[in-house]
């Protein structure tokens, strides 16, 4: 849940968590820092509830970050929403959800920034849709190859067009 509808916002970040036990917690350490994640799950009241369509629980996420090397903890609150009951979604397994969530919002993000898929001039009949599957099957390859810097895979592989051949093994 972004900022931009403020009134579910808004709502969320007034429900009474501090009365809400934290259903899981999770350390991560990668990418030279440490992470401490913890989530909250509340379920949402029937009646007016959240100005959100079948929402069934308010989730709380709180995550601390920090470099390996030490220095404060800087701490990051988000909210989200779901439709699944208590039942059906434990704390534990939507965390994990969310955390593939933003997986799948780290390749937007580098099919947005490094092959600028907004400013593409293909957009009509299947066109968008192909070549959104081109830069995924070449992410992809760059990511089996072991590149973890994706802008930086691709301007090496652009000064030679040999090394393009030999990342495919046609080489």
């Amino acid at each position: 849940m972004k900022k931009n509808q403020p009134a579910l916002h808004k709502q969320l970040k007034t429900l009474p968590w501090r009365q809400v036990e934290v259903g899981h917690t999770e350390t991560v350490h990668g990418h030279g820092r440490s992470e401490k994640r913890s989530i909250k799950v509340c379920s949402v009241a029937i009646g007016p509830g959240l100005l959100f369509p079948h929402a069934a629980q308010a989730v709380c996420i709180t995550r601390k970050v920090r470099t390996r090397s030490g220095g404060r903890w800087k701490a990051v609150t988000v909210y989200a929403v779901t439709s699944l009951a208590a039942h059906q979604a434990r704390p534990g397994e939507l965390a994990t959800w969310i955390r593939a969530h933003w997986q799948i919002e780290a390749l937007h993000h580098i099919r947005d920034v490094t092959y600028r898929e907004d400013f593409s001039q293909v957009r009509t009949g299947s066109g968008p849709a192909v070549m959104a599957a081109l830069r995924n099957v070449a992410i992809g390859i760059l990511k089996l190859c072991g590149w973890t810097n994706i802008a930086q895979a691709n301007r090496r592989h652009a000064q030679d067009p040999v090394r393009c051949l030999a990342t495919l093994g046609l080489a």
